[in-house]
């Protein structure tokens, strides 16, 4: 009978296991007597392993530690903002390569003491679950089916590939020569990845620029947010809306608005190094100061003392800037955490993206153990405005605050903030609220809910805005500087292109390449409107004009508003190496609001707020169910964070379109559509922005379907 501890010789019977040098075939585990001719016990069980776990390390490579390396290589960015350091990355890549090979390969060894029947059989069967897991990472390539079926054809996939490593010896062959595989993408990863720039730092470049003689150097101050598009900011007539986003008025009212101002990419790691070297992005690269050694940071090194919070970025060389602090750090187990989660969506059998920036978040100065010394006693009153908004503050925006003052010598003050960037969680009050996992931000009901939690955290944006503002006064610190506030890339709640990738570019311009952008001059009193030609490669070449600093480099920018560019239309960089040609009519349709998405308003506006029992109601006979109702039993007084957001399903029997009305405490929060299911099965999704919905303690949560009348029919909960 052919013993399955291995591969079949020339397709006959399989021997007892792999055959080593001289045709030796060990068949049992290490302490069998040797058989003539043979060596030790030790020699005989590892010339038997060793081959196997060769081929687990050849399966693991490709399902683990090459799609691991090529979404972070090409994602440095990742590391940046986890303040990873290269002996950090070298032991992850380690780590990416190793543990999992060698735990399935040795629990498989310990199966050997079974005899060598059961160790075959462990091991085609890891083998043929690593195939199948590598089928669902190729069919979402490949095939337009998604969850259960694409995990069905990939288990077929796994059985036929085991049957033919057990039919034919070409198979193992195979496995063994790719082992070197895990090898090769490490080696890749470390040498010819843009996050090699991270791993191999070196400093270069064209050294400080020249300060002009006799020439006064102003604090400058520059505040980058992320993922705002100045569509988001507009009211009627081209104007900010003042009512609900008072502070980004008052900055327009007190510095130059470069209103035709857009980035040059929808990518951070490309966006933010063409602001401050003040050049289009021309190849792939890391945004790293050994990438990019001519950079605003370099430039004012020596006649400016620097202040630099950077986030996904490190264009300040530690020579210049000193120790870098990163937005999160934790060190390797948080890698760990982010980088199973990078996993579990590569793994996954549905369309999850696998960008690492999905996971970016400021922590907050709670997180930071920046407010442990102030928290007090929470409110008691039940209509208490949710006191101790400061711990959810970001941190970083609380340091950069805390140097706002003035300096003996010039100071650049830099903080690129990842705000209202994704994830969304703050009300504009600074109240926190949680998301459940896997909320989409496109389709039916799912994109309007998007746009409303982006302009909500934009609220709260807003209000950091004016602590800017009020700081620099307060300071005295605000007449005398240069005050720049931008963001580096909008974003797209146009259905169907929700983001800000290549679709979303094509289709909603408007909405991804134009960005708020102010400037304040010193002593500058009145506000102006520029609509010039304004692209972010002229960030650098403006502020250095500021600063009164020669830029000893060649730069694509121009200096506003000393020089304007001729031409009308927009570069926008969607990859680095290609240049995409906006027209520029399309900041008329900004202007005009016609850029802005149309999408079907909230129903029955004229419900929030009222009481349920103002309306006939009844029972509908069905079931609801809420993702997050146990949040709701017992709400703390003075944690800064609300419930806010609600999801959950209904059945089926339930048709999309009905009108579903959510109530808190006795009042109604929100009415949204019930929509398709979403791949968690969840039907609908509303955000609760009033917070006088919610008292200290267990609150009372209820959903009604809203008939024609109105007439509210109460779900079963």
């Amino acid at each position: 009978m052919a013993d399955p501890a291995g591969p079949p010789e020339n397709g006959g019977a399989a021997p007892a296991a792999f055959p080593g040098p001289g045709g030796a075939a060990p068949a049992g585990p290490p302490g069998d007597a040797p058989g003539p001719g043979s060596r030790g016990p030790f020699a005989r069980w590892w010339r038997a392993e060793l081959p196997m776990l060769l081929e687990t390390l050849a399966l693991c490579g490709l399902v683990v530690t090459q799609p691991l390396l090529d979404v972070t290589g090409r994602s440095p960015d990742f590391f940046l903002f986890y303040g990873a350091g290269p002996a950090q990355i070298l032991l992850l890549v380690l780590l990416f390569t190793l543990p999992l090979p060698l735990l399935l390969w040795g629990i498989g060894a310990l199966t050997r003491w079974g005899g060598p029947t059961l160790r075959g059989a462990v091991h085609t069967g890891t083998l043929g679950l690593l195939l199948a897991a590598l089928a669902i990472q190729v069919g979402k390539h490949l095939l337009p089916v998604r969850g259960l079926p694409l995990v069905l054809i990939a288990l077929l996939v796994g059985a036929a590939g085991a049957y033919a490593y057990r039919r034919f010896r070409a198979t193992g062959q195979l496995l063994r020569v790719a082992s070197v595989g895990p090898l090769v993408f490490a080696l890749l990863f470390v040498f010819a990845s843009p996050a090699s720039a991270v791993v191999l730092a070196t400093e270069s470049g064209s050294g400080p620029g020249a300060a002009r003689k006799a020439a006064n150097h102003p604090p400058v101050v520059l505040l980058v947010l992320d993922e705002l598009p100045l569509i988001s900011l507009l009211g009627p007539g081209g104007t900010i809306d003042a009512e609900r986003f008072p502070n980004f008025a008052a900055l327009a009212g007190g510095s130059t608005w470069y209103r035709n101002a857009t980035g040059v990419s929808g990518w951070t790691p490309y966006a933010l190094p063409a602001m401050l070297t003040g050049r289009y992005p021309s190849s792939v690269r890391a945004p790293h100061y050994s990438q990019y050694p001519d950079n605003l940071f370099t430039l004012l090194d020596g006649t400016y003392d620097l202040k630099v919070q950077e986030s996904i970025s490190q264009l300040c060389p530690p020579t210049v800037c000193g120790a870098r602090t990163a937005p999160v750090t934790g060190g390797l187990p948080v890698l760990l955490r982010e980088s199973a989660g990078l996993l579990r969506q590569i793994a996954s059998p549905v369309d999850v993206p696998d960008d690492p920036e999905s996971s970016y978040r400021e922590a907050t100065r709670e997180e930071a153990g920046l407010a442990e010394q102030e928290r007090q006693p929470g409110p008691t009153d039940p209509r208490f405005r949710w006191g101790e908004l400061d711990v959810n503050q970001p941190a970083r925006f609380t340091q950069f605050l805390d140097g706002l003052r003035p300096a003996k010598r010039p100071t650049l003050h830099f903080l690129h903030l990842l705000m209202p960037h994704t994830p969304w969680h703050y009300l504009p009050s600074g109240i926190r609220y949680e998301s459940p996992p896997g909320v989409p931000n496109d389709g039916d009901g799912w994109v309007q809910l998007a746009r409303e939690r982006h302009l909500q955290q934009l609220g709260y944006t807003d209000r950091l805005i004016g602590e800017t503002l009020r700081t620099l006064r307060e300071s005295g610190l605000y007449d005398d500087a240069t005050l720049v506030v931008t963001a580096d890339h909008g974003l797209s709640f146009t259905p169907g292109v929700q983001g800000r990738g290549r679709a979303a570019i094509d289709r909603t311009p408007g909405e991804v390449a134009w960005v708020p952008m102010f400037v304040k001059e010193p002593g500058q009193r009145a506000g102006r409107v520029d609509d010039r030609n304004w692209e972010h490669v002229d960030l650098l070449p403006t502020i250095a004009e500021q600063a009164h600093v020669e830029i000893p480099w060649a730069v694509d920018g121009v200096v506003a508003p000393r020089e304007s560019r001729q031409r009308t239309e927009k570069r926008f960089h969607d990859q680095p190496t290609f240049a995409l040609s906006i027209p520029g009519s399309v900041f008329a349709d900004v202007l005009s609001g016609a850029a802005w998405p149309k999408l079907p308003a909230p129903p029955l506006p004229e419900l929030i707020g009222r009481d349920p029992a103002d309306f006939p109601i009844s029972d509908a006979g069905v079931v609801g169910t809420v993702t997050n109702r146990a949040a709701f039993y017992d709400i703390s007084g003075d944690g800064g964070r609300l419930p806010s957001l609600v999801c959950g399903t209904v059945p089926a029997s339930v048709p999309d379109g009905a009108r579903l009305a959510i109530a808190v405490n006795g009042r109604i929060g929100a009415v949204v559509p019930v929509v398709e299911p979403d791949k968690h099965g969840r039907r609908f999704g509303a955000l609760l922005t009033d917070e006088s919905l919610f008292v200290p303690g267990a609150n009372r949560l209820e959903l009604f379907l809203v008939n024609d009348g109105p007439v509210l029919r109460r779900l079963g909960m």
